[in-house]
């Protein structure tokens, strides 16, 4: 946590409250946070006078545009920004202050202190790492079909811990890849090759469908998940599987199963989603 939807969601919140604001100065007071400049004095003179022009994400990561610069800031476990009066009492944990010339704030707060963030210069971000390395964008006009089967298809792989390697499909994470495999049908321990051609467009359809769900629900709010206005996400009124360990599938009524798979809890519906692979005529 946070996957995709919520990552979305605080992008979407921050850019209506900070796209257009001017950083009059940066304090750091957790140095491991800043992974690139390696030094925080340059990290703070650098974005001093620099505008924040809008508020992008690739995968689970956000990218802040400014004025010649890109900033590179992923949440990890329990990472939170939020929008505060200059005057507001500075809570605990917040390791990265933002002072905009309007007198409001930008606080960055990670009780985990697992974020990081890199300052880029424009097109470094995408070709550099940590952003270099992650594969297709589910919600990208471009994410085809045909271009997932191209990237999975052929692997011998299980399915769940395929789906979380960031290198080919950026931004799922174990809460909706198990309800992308529920809602498409799929045991998390078949095998990519072993899909059909019908199965693998079942795949396709059960992520984006999945992710724009839960983007237009605001996110999941398990743990502590809250967008950059400190409010709950409500998608997780709405899982099928996750986190409902011996509760009724939704479809069958089956009690859904929790196991362990590449060291994840993994939630599943042992009638809905079969590890056998289907018979099929006209498809192999």
């Amino acid at each position: 946590m946070p996957e995709l939807p919520e990552v979305e969601t605080v992008r979407r919140t921050l850019e209506q409250l900070v796209a257009g604001k001017t950083i009059e100065s940066v304090r750091v007071t957790l140095p491991r946070i800043i992974q690139r400049p390696d030094d925080i004095m340059v990290f703070c003179a650098m974005l001093e006078g620099r505008t924040i022009r809008s508020v992008e994400r690739r995968g689970k990561f956000l990218r802040l545009l400014l004025d010649e610069l890109v900033l590179v800031s992923h949440l990890r476990m329990e990472g939170r920004y939020g929008v505060y009066q200059a005057a507001d009492p500075v809570e605990k944990h917040t390791h990265v202050v933002f002072v905009f010339t309007d007198r409001t704030e930008l606080r960055y707060k990670d009780v985990r202190q697992f974020g990081t963030m890199h300052l880029f210069h424009p097109g470094e971000d995408l070709a550099m790492p940590p952003l270099s390395k992650l594969g297709l964008e589910p919600l990208a006009d471009n994410f085809s079909y045909e271009l997932l089967k191209d990237t999975i298809a052929g692997r011998p792989t299980k399915l769940k811990p395929l789906l979380l390697n960031q290198e080919y499909v950026a931004g799922l994470g174990n809460i909706y890849v198990d309800e992308a495999l529920h809602k498409a049908g799929l045991h998390p321990e078949r095998t990519a090759h072993s899909l059909t051609k019908r199965e693998l467009a079942a795949l396709h359809e059960a992520i984006v469908s999945t992710l724009k769900e839960a983007v237009e629900a605001g996110g999941s709010s398990i743990k502590s998940y809250v967008n950059g206005q400190g409010e709950m996400g409500m998608f997780q009124q709405q899982l099928a599987v996750y986190g409902r360990r011996g509760e009724a599938c939704h479809r069958c009524s089956e009690p859904i199963v929790k196991t362990v798979l590449g060291g994840r809890g993994t939630h599943f519906c042992p009638k809905c989603q079969t590890i056998k692979k289907p018979r099929t005529r006209s498809e192999s």
